[in-house]
């Protein structure tokens, strides 16, 4: 994994584009996401419908994608009946399938015109997401940082040493959880990483603590190197980015949701009180001090692409 490769990307821009949502736009086109393995479903049953939409997100302008990987793990493919060597394997593709994307669309030469390489990111979801009851957004779990390090560790290592970029610990909703990440990275040889946090509102990550007191926390680790929100009422998102950016001067990432409300008995999207136009509002949170903006649920390429046509106009 290379030094900063975020730090060094961003030393030549100003802002950085993310993808969108993964599973909900392989949702959006078709593919059967009801199971507890989400968007991993794929990535067991049609990797190339994975593939694709990397390259999709690419086209639309994407200087980051972010691997299927988020809700993968290999306690959740080892209940699916495979040993850990067949889940390792399955894991890793996550990762090779971004590669291929990215290879396939960086040979073509005008798709180099005014861009940089684009980076990978591997997900590292919160253990809510193998839960798969929505307590991702609650950070309400049966574990302990004990029982959290034991379900991270494996994981984190083979991702770390999977020739990603860097890695994205995101939907992360609780302090402790925060916490066993950082030590695991810390631990990890050349690991770099960003974290990224659910939050119930604009002071507070989804377990209720200070967004601004674990923002400087989990910063203090040179091993992290970007703090931000993902998944998050669109609402919230100035007031968290402006605490955030009190409590660190790394960079901030930025990945909202659309604003619609994920309703865990029924596994459905219901619409909230808002819908988000992330081109319209990504502008103000770069005012603020984001410096890495996409989107994530129901947050779609159209999306990314009318993304990167308005901060490539908003920003010197």
């Amino acid at each position: 994994m290379r030094p900063d490769a975020l730090g060094a990307l961003l030393n030549r821009q100003p802002v950085l584009i993310l993808d969108g949502g993964l599973a909900t736009e392989l949702e959006a086109q078709g593919c059967n996401l009801d199971d507890p393995l989400w968007s991993a479903r794929v990535l067991v049953e049609a990797p190339d419908e994975i593939r694709d939409l990397h390259r999709e997100y690419l086209e639309a302008g994407a200087d980051c994608i972010v691997t299927a990987s988020y809700q993968a793990s290999i306690a959740g493919f080892g209940e699916r009946g495979m040993d850990r060597a067949e889940a390792s394997t399955t894991l890793l593709s996550s990762v090779r399938l971004a590669q291929e994307a990215r290879e396939e669309f960086w040979s073509v030469p005008e798709n180099r015109r005014g861009r940089r390489q684009p980076l990978i990111a591997a997900s590292i979801g919160p253990y809510g997401a193998f839960l798969a009851d929505g307590s991702e957004y609650t950070g309400d779990y049966d574990l302990d940082a004990a029982g959290l390090e034991e379900f991270h560790r494996e994981r984190l290592r083979l991702l770390a040493d999977s020739g990603a970029d860097l890695l994205a610990c995101e939907s992360i909703p609780s302090r402790i959880e925060a916490g066993v990440l950082v030590r695991l990275l810390d631990e990890t040889h050349d690991a770099r990483a960003w974290i990224s946090f659910t939050c119930r509102d604009a002071e507070h990550l989804s377990d209720g603590t200070e967004i601004d007191r674990v923002a400087e926390e989990v910063a203090s680790s040179p091993r992290v190197v970007a703090v931000g929100v993902n998944c998050t009422a669109p609402r919230n998102l100035s007031g968290i980015i402006a605490r955030i950016r009190a409590a660190t001067d790394k960079p901030i990432v930025a990945y909202p949701n659309s604003g619609e409300i994920w309703d865990s008995p029924s596994r459905s999207w219901r619409p909230g009180e808002e819908s988000l136009d992330l081109a319209f509002a990504a502008p103000s949170w770069v005012e603020l001090g984001a410096r890495v903006i996409g989107g994530c649920c129901r947050i779609g390429p159209n999306d990314i692409r009318r993304l990167r046509r308005r901060l490539l106009s908003a920003t010197p």
